[in-house]
């Protein structure tokens, strides 16, 4: 074969998987409104996912937040401008930290179970046999788990604002001697409320996306336990891409509707 005809062909299965994953969201999205039908697993999922990631959200958004004091306050000693140290670390959380680490956890924690999950269902014809007794596997699986990711990655975000938040009040406040003062009130001289409403967006667009790559993956993989973990680590994989690549376009559409502000 060729390498015209290789890249044609990779290509146009690229594009067909593409199709293959919006349907599977629309159809996913077409039923929303019946809720009596999928509530109990939405409640189930929500309470899945928020035991695997809060506690993992925490211990990475506190080491995180401390790095970052710790690194600007460092520079921003030098340059005679302690206090701005607080400004780096409230904006950095939320508007970017906050939204990318709930949603890498949603797809790494829940995600990579959901992937396994729906995968076996796949392998051992159990979505198949929901198709016989008239019922659609993606009402009744797919529906739900997007839903509780995307309201758990929102519900994630005060988290990690909060855990990212103490851990920068240690390093700047405690060890480099800034006053509590001057680090609140750098904190919140450049935050504003659209920031904190576009990060909520963020987040509800990312745990939507590494719900419905998951589900898809695992509805779509190969008949075999070896197809089930490939599933895994390619919906993870895909997942970071999409959530790395709509997160600069959201940001970029952001900042050019609403130019950053100076102190």
């Amino acid at each position: 074969m060729t390498l015209s005809g290789y890249i044609g062909r990779r290509a146009g299965s690229t594009l067909g998987q593409i199709g293959e994953l919006f349907v599977i969201v629309l159809e996913g999205l077409r039923r929303t409104w019946d809720v009596r039908r999928w509530w109990w697993e939405f409640v189930e999922q929500c309470w899945f996912l928020a035991r695997v990631t809060s506690v993992p959200v925490l211990l990475v958004a506190l080491p995180l937040g401390a790095t970052v004091a710790l690194q600007v306050g460092e520079l921003a000693r030098q340059l005679g401008a302690s206090s701005a140290t607080g400004s780096a670390v409230f904006v950095g959380l939320i508007r970017e930290v906050a939204p990318l680490a709930s949603a890498l956890l949603i797809a790494g924690a829940g995600g990579s179970a959901m992937t396994s999950d729906i995968g076996a269902r796949h392998i051992r014809d159990e979505l198949s046999a929901m198709e016989v007794m008239s019922v659609n596997p993606i009402h009744r699986l797919v529906t739900p788990r997007m839903w509780a990711a995307s309201t758990i990655a929102v519900c994630l975000c005060p988290l990690v604002i909060l855990a990212g938040a103490s851990g920068g009040y240690f390093f700047n406040v405690i060890v480099q001697g800034v006053t509590p003062g001057a680090y609140f009130d750098g904190a919140f001289s450049l935050v504003v409320a659209s920031d904190l409403y576009v990060t909520l967006f963020k987040a509800w667009i990312f745990g939507f996306i590494a719900a419905a790559v998951a589900c898809y993956k695992g509805m779509t993989c190969a008949s075999s336990p070896v197809g089930v973990g490939r599933a895994v680590n390619q919906a993870t994989v895909v997942t970071f891409m999409l959530v790395f690549a709509f997160n600069y376009v959201i940001s970029a559409v952001y900042f050019l509707a609403y130019p950053p502000r100076s102190l």
